[in-house]
């Protein structure tokens, strides 16, 4: 059985209750959202889309989006996830690999993207947006489009409204597409030479909202409020109802609508859970399970949310975006972990991990990609994660591409820095190598943020917690670590900038 055929049947068992509340508190209903989705998908396949089409997606999340890449994927398509502002050069070299036929976009990004008065203040403000109106299919012509949103100057014209296909007819579909065939499109990263994206298909993510469901019990009068497409499905999927926060939600408000609307579970980017508890010390009672995830959870992080929700379960995802979830730790198991490294928890059912010569982690299972897009399929991925195995369970050891040379010490940061961000007053940390511009070897850097005299502390404490071969020739203490992406993640590049000499 296909994703959205399991969606659609839990729609149909319940369609009067609740499935998704959006920002600004407005409620779609099951039935409504099958009936959209049905409606997307033969308004889609009425206008020319074909098995295997990839549609350039630009629209934020939203009730709207879902619908339509839900709708998308009904009817045979594949949703081509491309950051239209990733700067011209590398959104050109993503879609001359994805080659989509498909453009969806909200009004504004058409309009922003077209109309010169526009494009010249996104410029301003550092945003250079690719002309969407006027791509091509390579050898063939213009592309077809969809927006969302009121038509606004700049759409192209042609171009499919959201909105009417939602209101268009429903028809129960009389078949289903490949639950083999690729379903989403993701790019991760690479250069313009090289850029790399993740396919997976309908089969391997239903097997990773399975997996969430596992570990994470839901069902109806449950409320997940998250803007994570990979955990609102798995709510849908199970009857229960998705909170989604605004875009650009405020910490203080987000914390505000959880209470308001009752949520049970909740998912978050570390560094995001901590504004969140910087602006409301407790969260709601009705709060059963905080996951963390896209990012390690530092133990101040950690700590905070067991004391900020006491009687929920704090929960931490090791996952990629070429399979997920792959474990999933308590936050008291990873507090309770003394040894070096970040402890992961055990594999999840039917994921396969073992461990390469050189200690790299390799990864297969049910939710496993199909593969890179154009390259050959995939039966067991490559992570970049060192690890080891305590007990069955997994323990993050640092990442390979991270590793430092020390004479004939191979440091890997990963391996020390939960260790050190559990010192007391230590809220973050992060090791980084500087090279010195003239011999060319690294200065090791240790970056922290805390309170007090960490300098002193730390010089004390850390011959007692980490290898003397790891001992940093420098400590750096900082208001705030640089992050980057829509994740938030340690951005060491950046880093190495920051603490420099």
């Amino acid at each position: 059985m296909t994703l959205v055929r399991r969606l659609l049947d839990q729609a149909a068992r319940t369609p009067a209750a609740v499935a998704l509340v959006s920002g600004d508190g407005t409620e779609l209903t099951y039935g409504d959202l099958r009936r959209q989705v049905l409606a997307v998908r033969h308004g889609l396949l009425s206008g020319g889309l074909a098995a295997g089409d990839g549609v350039l997606f630009s629209v934020r999340p939203s009730p709207e989006s879902l619908v339509l890449a839900l709708g998308v994927v009904a009817a045979g398509g594949v949703v081509v996830f491309a950051d239209p502002g990733a700067g011209p050069e590398m959104f050109t070299a993503r879609l001359r690999l994805a080659r989509p036929r498909w453009s969806a976009a909200e009004s504004v990004l058409y309009a922003g993207s077209r109309l010169r008065p526009v494009r010249a203040y996104a410029r301003r403000r550092g945003l250079l947006l690719p002309n969407l109106a006027d791509l091509q299919i390579p050898g063939e012509g213009p592309m077809r489009h969809i927006h969302v949103g009121r038509r606004l100057p700049g759409v192209p014209r042609g171009a499919l409204s959201f909105a009417r296909l939602a209101r268009g007819e429903a028809p129960e579909p009389d078949r289903e597409p490949d639950p083999d065939a690729p379903a989403a499109v993701i790019f991760t990263s690479g250069t313009t030479a090289d850029p790399r994206a993740v396919v997976h298909t309908q089969a391997s993510l239903a097997a990773a909202l399975d997996l969430f469901r596992s570990r994470l019990p839901l069902g109806p009068g449950d409320v997940v409020h998250t803007d994570q497409l990979m955990l609102g499905l798995p709510t849908l999927i199970a009857g229960a109802r998705w909170s989604m926060p605004p875009l650009f939600c405020a910490p203080a408000d987000f914390a505000r609508l959880m209470r308001e609307r009752r949520a049970t579970h909740t998912f978050c980017v570390p560094v995001h859970l901590a504004e969140i508890l910087d602006a409301c010390r407790e969260l709601p009672p009705s709060v059963r399970y905080v996951l963390l995830g896209a990012a390690p959870a530092p133990a101040a992080v950690l700590r905070q949310a067991v004391e900020a929700a006491p009687s929920a379960e704090v929960l931490s995802v090791y996952a990629m975006t070429e399979i997920l979830p792959v474990a999933i730790a308590s936050a008291r198991e990873k507090l309770a972990h003394g040894g070096p490294g970040d402890l992961l928890g055990a594999p999840l059912p039917g994921v396969g991990a073992r461990l390469a010569g050189d200690g790299e982690l390799l990864l297969s299972g049910p939710n496993l990609c199909r593969g890179y897009l154009g390259a050959d399929p995939v039966a067991e991925l490559p992570t970049g994660d060192l690890a080891r195995l305590d007990g069955g369970r997994l323990v993050l050891t640092g990442r390979k591409k991270d590793m430092l040379i020390r004479g004939k010490f191979n440091l890997y940061p990963g391996l020390y820095e939960p260790s050190i961000a559990a010192l007391p007053g230590v809220a973050e940390a992060a090791i980084v190598g500087v090279p010195d511009p003239r011999t060319g070897d690294e200065e090791v850097v240790l970056a922290v943020v805390g309170t007090g005299d960490l300098h002193e502390r730390l010089h004390r404490r850390l011959p007692d917690v980490i290898d003397h071969d790891a001992l940093p020739d420098r400590i750096v203490v900082l208001d705030e670590l640089p992050r980057s992406g829509r994740t938030r993640k340690l951005d060491r590049d950046r880093l190495r900038e920051v603490v420099a000499p």
